[in-house]
């Protein structure tokens, strides 16, 4: 008699037991599903695509460009001047288009100017990585040279020299260097004091000129930023 009573009075403390275990069970196997007992995160938000460039922030590009080529030398005062002559093109119908549909440019339009613009990336490339470079030499006449290039450069980048005006400063530069190269093939590789004096009268001239065109009323407009 005392047997059977001590059985049935353990069997509601097994029971409990038995419940507490399988209550722990379900907890574990719940945590270990989830990974972890904290909240899951977010998933990550995708990126929205980026803004295609605009017509004046694409011309902007190419300016500098060109005038880290200059600056570098890796664009010589030919080349540069035929890809200004070139942007002053584009630029030219840019503004004709804009006249034509009361300031602003059709889809057509767009198109058009950044089908061109391609055109001339591609040619500031390969201008760039070519195999010719401006190369002044140590000489006051290289130095003098770089110089002015260095001015040019940073009057593309700031704006203050137009395409069409970068163009005719470097047709400049170009006719003096071909000066310099050919009185340097008809006297050994060397400039007669003459011939220095000479060169020296034309850098004054197209340093004035280099001047005049940074400081006049025409200006590259700077691209504003794409809200």
């Amino acid at each position: 008699m005392k047997f059977t009573w001590l059985k049935w009075s353990a069997l509601p403390a097994a029971v409990l037991l038995a419940g507490s275990v399988a209550m722990a069970q379900d907890q574990t196997s719940s945590q270990s599903q989830s990974g972890s007992s904290a909240p899951a995160a977010a998933p990550a938000a995708t990126p929205a695509p980026a803004a295609k460039p605009t017509v004046a922030q694409r011309k902007e590009n190419q300016q500098d460009r060109i005038a880290q080529g200059v600056k570098s030398g890796q664009l010589t005062a030919g080349e540069t001047s035929k890809l200004e002559t070139k942007e002053a093109a584009i630029n030219g119908e840019t503004k004709a288009d804009r006249a034509a549909n009361g300031g602003k440019l059709t889809s057509a339009e767009k198109t058009q100017i950044n089908g061109q613009q391609n055109q001339l990336s591609k040619q500031i490339y390969a201008d760039k990585h070519n195999a010719n470079t401006a190369n002044p030499g140590n000489s006051k006449v290289g130095q003098r040279q770089e110089n002015q290039q260095d001015r040019i450069a940073q009057g593309i980048k700031s704006g203050q020299l137009t395409a069409g005006e970068t163009a005719k400063l470097e047709n400049q530069q170009k006719g003096i260097n071909q000066q310099v190269k050919a009185d340097r093939a008809a006297n050994g590789g060397k400039l007669t004091s003459v011939e220095k004096q000479q060169v020296n009268k034309e850098q004054n001239a197209a340093s004035k000129n280099i001047y005049n065109k940074k400081h006049n009323a025409k200006t590259q407009p700077q691209a504003k930023p794409k809200q």
